[in-house]
Parts: C-alpha cells; sequence; structure tokens
C-alpha cells in the first residue's frame, strides 16, 4: 500500500547502485556506510549486496526499508494475532466510534466447508447483533443526558462486548523489513491459524513483487488446507 522514498546522497561520496527501488537502495547505502565500502570492491550488485548482508544475519540494515498494508477482511481473532507483534505500528477501526450494528462475520476456514456448522456460527452471530443494536438503543436512552458523541461512544463500547471474535475488521499495519520477514516467518507457518497464513502469504507475495532483493529467498508452500508456507533458507532474528 505505501513504500517510501530515497534522495540518494550517493555523489558527495562516489557511490552508485543498480536498483531504483528507494527501500533497497536506502539498505544498500546504510549498510556501505557500516564499512564505507562506497566503491563497491567485492563488485556485487545491489540483490547480491543485500543477500550477503542476509547471509552475514546483519538484519539491522534491512530495518531501514518501511512497507505499510491496509488488511481488511479479516477478524477481530486474527488482528488480536496480528497486534501481538510489538515492532509494528497500527491503526485499527475503532469499535467505539464505528456502529457495528451491520458489521460483516468471518467465518474460518476449517469451517467453511462444514455448511451445518457454517449455519450455526451465521445464527449465533445475527443474534450477537441483534443483542449488540438492543444493547446500544438502550444504554443511548439511559445516557440521555450526555452530549449525542459522548453518548454513542459509551453506548457503543458497553454493547461491543457481546460481539464474537468473528466480527470483521480492518487496520492499516506499518514496519520495517526485519519486523516483516519475523512476521512472515511465525505467521507464514504451519503452527499458525490458517486465517493468519492468509494476511501473512499475501504480504508477502506483494513485497517479494516489490522489494525482491529483501523477500526473495522466501518461498510459499502449498499445505493440505490451501494455504501457503513460507519457508526461507536464512534464520530469522
Amino acid at each position: 500500500m505505501a513504500w517510501m522514498t530515497f534522495d540518494s546522497p550517493g555523489t558527495e561520496v562516489g557511490w552508485q547502485t543498480d536498483t531504483q527501488e528507494a527501500s533497497q537502495a536506502l539498505i544498500e547505502f546504510a549498510g556501505r556506510q557500516c564499512y564505507l565500502s562506497w566503491h563497491n570492491p567485492s563488485g556485487r550488485n545491489n540483490r547480491e549486496y543485500i543477500e550477503n548482508m542476509l547471509k552475514q544475519g546483519h538484519y539491522s540494515v534491512i530495518e531501514h526499508g518501511v512497507a505499510s498494508f491496509w488488511i481488511r477482511g479479516i477478524s477481530r481473532a486474527c488482528s488480536h494475532e496480528i497486534v501481538r507483534h510489538r515492532h509494528f505500528s497500527y491503526s485499527q477501526l475503532s469499535q467505539r466510534y464505528v456502529a457495528s450494528e451491520d458489521i460483516e462475520m468471518v467465518i474460518p476456514p476449517l469451517v467453511a466447508d462444514d455448511p451445518e456448522l457454517v449455519e450455526e456460527f451465521r445464527a449465533l452471530q445475527q443474534q450477537a447483533i441483534q443483542v449488540y443494536r438492543k444493547a446500544v438503543e438502550r444504554l443511548s436512552e439511559k445516557l440521555a443526558d450526555h452530549k449525542p458523541f459522548q453518548r454513542r461512544k459509551m453506548a457503543r463500547e458497553a454493547a461491543r462486548y457481546v460481539l464474537p471474535e468473528g466480527s470483521e475488521t480492518a487496520l492499516v499495519m506499518t514496519g520495517n523489513f526485519r519486523a516483516w520477514r519475523h512476521f512472515i516467518h511465525m505467521r507464514a507457518s504451519q503452527q499458525a491459524m490458517p486465517e493468519m497464513r492468509l494476511v501473512a502469504a499475501q504480504a508477502l507475495q506483494q513485497l517479494q513483487e516489490k522489494f525482491p532483493a529483501v523477500f526473495g529467498d522466501f518461498s510459499l508452500q502449498q499445505l493440505p488446507d490451501g494455504t501457503y508456507e513460507a519457508i526461507s533458507q536464512y534464520h530469522e532474528m
């Protein structure tokens, strides 16, 4: 969704690179600053240089690259897992300021192919929404002496307690490339919940397309449930 720009000071130190991608150029510049290797004594191009940094475990240089994603259509259960990754910045849909009367529900992949369970999930979710609507209405009446804006916020923040974890949400997630590699390593994994694997795999595909030098070492392998696991030859630190 969002990437960075880089106003290169390379002419000041006699440095050039072969990439047009700002984030990858900045990563190379930062690495060469560490060793003052502006004149490229090893003869590596940008992709080879970053690959060597990853091989050496010099992950701090890739922290200079940053990416943001707008993630939609996920459950609150999934978002609870996502926000546990502390090295990211998040802006998530508010259930206090935004009404949830018509919120969509997310069915977990394991349940989706069982029509009977899906029907029961939907029925319970609709029941929860009905209780939510009733609570908002009654609590708004109870708070009639408050200003309209405050009344709506207070009613919604109390009523939301009844909403299930399958409630759909959306968020903007921003992090540096090292954090994204760790996120993909942990969440595009057989041990992660399937919905998380979907999110992590889709993020990886976009990151690989935009920043192949940083994320090109990952490969996606399909699992029996149709989701994908990301495999890398490098140990994430």
